[in-house]
């Protein structure tokens, strides 16, 4: 049961940021670099953009250290997600595939 409430979370993640961020892109294109400076404008926006950033390296560290301990097929899906889709999506994500892991033991 809860695998489909965790898949479910995660489409959100990818859903409600992509809201936002599909529009500002149409409008400004792919530039990083504005990009960049739209996420540090101020100092609100930059400590929501470094909090997102540092629990994004936190939890791409965590995954790799329980693929030693309790191997998750297809764990590399989440780090991927992580970097195109977002945090929001990558770990609910994650414990959706974990939860097979658990399902079999």
């Amino acid at each position: 049961m809860m695998k489909y409430v965790y898949f479910f979370l995660a489409m959100i993640g990818i859903v409600l940021p992509y809201s936002q961020f599909v529009p500002w892109t149409m409008t400004n294109g792919m530039d990083l670099v504005k990009m960049g400076q739209a996420m540090f404008v101020n100092q609100i926006a930059a400590g929501i953009a470094l909090d997102a950033l540092t629990a994004a390296v936190i939890l791409i560290i965590y995954i790799l250290v329980q693929q030693k301990k309790k191997p998750v097929k297809y764990f590399w899906l989440p780090i991927v997600g992580t970097f195109v889709f977002g945090l929001a999506f990558a770990l609910p994500f994650y414990f959706y595939l974990r939860e097979f892991v658990s399902e079999k033991e």
